[in-house]
């Protein structure tokens, strides 16, 4: 949806990932290239080798369901929340997860709902949930961004977790050979299985103005796009999902403006580099340097339905701290089950405070 009327801002982040317990650390080590992953202590996979996994480590692989979530998300909203703890306002959430599988408490939404209630009391108002894997959190940001156009909320927290760690998921992924390693049932192209919780504030200008916030950056516009063709089949996939996502985007940017930096969830499976690559053509001359993009899951696996506000955030961080090849970024992200979204974000000419990063 165009922002060209009506724009909105996202003024304050968190994280937690297995290369940081904070949105500006995991932003260092992913430019860094540090890598986070490790093999995981007891589960190995059908060649009898430890899976390739990347924890949060300090999170005891020993915790799973709801807790393990728990303890991701929770400090990344207290890492959002820093800097307007006090503000009296209208905020509303928008929590993206990963979709039903195995190894995923069908309770998952409303148990951590439960838990950010207690720990926040009447901090937040209307909750939206999009349980839809790696584009869950652009159709989460969409329906901000609707939410405070029509006045129903002042500003929303758009919050995002997903970790594959269970035993049962991981199991479930090798089976699916989707795992990354060498065994029978794994996949040169398959991927290494991370977690992580990512969280965006996002509002209109006037928000900002009433509490004195500043933006790190304008969302442009926001595409929604969906993929008919699923990997798995035997139908090719040809990204005309994808490029539904990048058209709805790019076409609210004024003519001859053009996408400087791209931040993706590529993470090894030959699919997702296809559809991009086709998507990529459709766009004409609108990305600078397509090929010249930032895939994190190289550094931090994949992170799942956590991605969006991660990538936003590692966008705006990248011009913040003049790395970034320009203040135009374009992220995107695309599910297994056909749902995809991009989003355009216009960073802004802060800098980041000393102390930081």
């Amino acid at each position: 949806m165009s922002r060209v009327d009506s724009p909105l801002y996202f003024s304050a982040f968190g994280a937690s990932t297995p290369v940081g317990r904070d949105m500006w650390a995991s932003a260092a080590a992913a430019r860094a290239g540090v890598c986070g992953f490790s093999e995981h202590p007891y589960m190995v996979d059908t060649a009898g080798e430890p899976m390739r996994i990347a924890a949060a480590p300090w999170v005891d692989i020993e915790i799973e369901g709801v807790e393990r979530y728990a303890e991701l998300l929770l400090p990344a909203i207290d890492e959002a929340m820093a800097g307007w703890r006090g503000v009296p306002a209208r905020i509303g959430v928008a929590l993206a997860l990963p979709p039903p599988r195995p190894g995923r408490a069908a309770s998952l939404a409303g148990d951590l709902l439960t838990r950010m209630a207690h720990r926040y009391p009447g901090r937040f108002g209307p909750a939206r949930v999009f349980e839809a894997g790696h584009a869950g959190g652009y159709l989460a940001l969409d329906a901000a961004a609707k939410d405070c156009d029509a006045g129903l909320i002042d500003a929303c927290m758009v919050c995002a977790v997903d970790s594959y760690l269970d035993p049962e998921t991981l199991d479930w992924i090798e089976a699916c050979d989707q795992l990354h390693g060498a065994g029978p049932q794994n996949n040169a192209w398959g991927f290494v299985p991370g977690e992580a919780a990512g969280v965006v504030l996002v509002s209109g200008g006037g928000f900002l103005q009433r509490h004195g916030l500043t933006p790190m950056a304008a969302i442009d516009a926001v595409g929604i796009g969906r993929e008919g063709k699923v990997p798995g089949t035997d139908d090719p996939i040809t990204g005309e999902g994808l490029s539904q996502a990048f058209r709805a985007a790019l076409d609210e940017l004024a003519s001859g403006v053009c996408i400087d930096n791209v931040v993706c969830d590529m993470n090894g499976e030959a699919w997702r580099a296809d559809e991009y690559g086709f998507a990529v053509l459709r766009a004409g001359n609108r990305l600078r340097a397509a090929t010249d993009f930032v895939a994190p899951a190289d550094c931090w696996g994949d992170v799942g339905a956590a991605g969006l506000p991660l990538h936003m955030a590692l966008a705006a961080i990248a011009h913040l701290k003049h790395y970034g090849r320009g203040a135009m970024s374009m992220v995107w992200g695309s599910s297994a089950s056909g749902e995809r979204g991009a989003a355009v974000l216009h960073a802004q000419p802060w800098r980041a405070p000393e102390s930081e990063g």
